[in-house]
């Protein structure tokens, strides 16, 4: 089985770095280099990067590409200016997500779709599949591109300096292409950190160039252990935990993304009006424990003595101290101040429903 995994262009960097490696969405990636509380805390305080070249990238061209992406893409990407870059999902016709991905718009013409690692063989069939009818052009340029991301409130600082760009140009949720040593080189305010921060993504020898020239410049590796206790505490949904085939992006607490107005159709369309009209049945909450037990995804969540709903993420909150998850749950337990207990093996530990953003986001204004 392990010897099937994926490399990214950086597995020699991150073995040589001594960084504690695990199989992550069919790719060999580093977990941590020194504790995930230490990386943690590097990219909430000063500047962290990670690798983040398992990403897929998938780039739509042509006369329909607009109406394309319109189509298999819930959110609405109608009039935006190039340079822009879109949160939202891609839903089955029932309204359950194929995956969430950010789209870049490059022009009419052009979209760059990045989407998940363990994801990508199902997206792009997916997504070629349902081009079929369109004027457009699907290619997979996964295999091309390397990503990194660099975060923190040093993000910017470290970046400009090591890639001599006037980086604080690019506002957040947006993007440039620059050319770099011949090469186009994508670089956007973006991250899954709840930071300001850069995601830069290159050709493979590029993105080892940057990696040496962040490491020469004493900028923390970072590993995907602390890149999910990042993530997680600023209320950011993972594919496979808060998001999945069998679960809306209505029930996944993320309706601000889909826009059931906008003018043109898409898939899940039906599926997620009728949702919306009749009300969810369960939703992704947040709940915060008393004392220090850390719930984990799977453990059963209870109400008025019966199983209401399951942990989908939960952690000792670094940031924070305190015991929190995120979890999916009946309605209607799901309301603030709701009193609930989450089962951990034999005993049952008593929580209270609260926001899931657990951590506030410190994103460039």
């Amino acid at each position: 089985m392990e010897e099937n995994l994926i490399k990214t262009c950086l597995h020699d960097r991150h073995v040589a770095q001594g960084a504690l490696m695990s199989p992550f969405g069919g790719f060999d990636m580093p977990i941590q280099y020194t504790s995930i509380i230490e990386e943690h805390n590097a990219v909430r305080q000063n500047v962290g990067v990670f690798d983040v070249s398992h990403m897929g990238e998938v780039r739509i061209t042509g006369p329909d590409a607009y109406k394309y992406v319109s189509h298999i893409f819930v959110n609405d990407v109608t009039g935006a200016p190039d340079g822009q870059i879109f949160y939202g999902m891609m839903c089955h016709e029932n309204g359950g997500v194929v995956d969430d991905l950010l789209v870049y718009k490059v022009n009419d013409e052009e979209y760059f779709l990045v989407i998940n690692a363990s994801n990508i063989a199902k997206d792009v069939a997916w997504i070629e599949k349902n081009a079929e009818g369109f004027n457009v052009t699907v290619k997979n340029e996964s295999d091309y591109y390397g990503e990194v991301a660099v975060q923190g409130p040093k993000a910017e600082e470290t970046l400009c300096k090591i890639l001599n760009l006037p980086l604080e140009e690019i506002a957040f949720y947006n993007f440039k292409t620059y050319e770099i040593d011949g090469e186009q080189v994508i670089i956007s305010r973006t991250g899954y950190t709840g930071e300001d921060g850069f995601e830069v993504y290159g050709s493979h020898d590029f993105t080892r160039r940057l990696w040496d020239k962040l490491m020469e410049a004493g900028v923390a590796p970072c590993g995907l252990g602390c890149r999910d206790t990042l993530r997680f505490e600023v209320g950011l949904p993972l594919y496979g935990d808060e998001l999945a085939d069998d679960i809306t992006p209505l029930e996944a607490s993320l309706s601000m993304f889909v826009k059931l107005d906008k003018p043109t159709d898409f898939i899940g369309r039906d599926a997620l009006a009728k949702q919306k009209a009749e009300g969810v049945k369960r939703r992704i909450i947040g709940i915060e424990l008393e004392g220090k037990a850390i719930p984990r995804h799977g453990y059963p969540v209870e109400a008025e003595g019966k199983v209401i709903g399951y942990v989908t993420t939960g952690y000792n909150s670094i940031s924070t101290g305190k015991s929190v998850a995120m979890a999916m749950v009946d309605k209607p337990y799901d309301k603030l101040g709701t009193p609930v207990e989450v089962r951990i093996r034999k005993k049952t530990f008593p929580g209270v429903v609260v926001k899931k953003r657990f951590y506030d986001k410190n994103y460039k204004k």
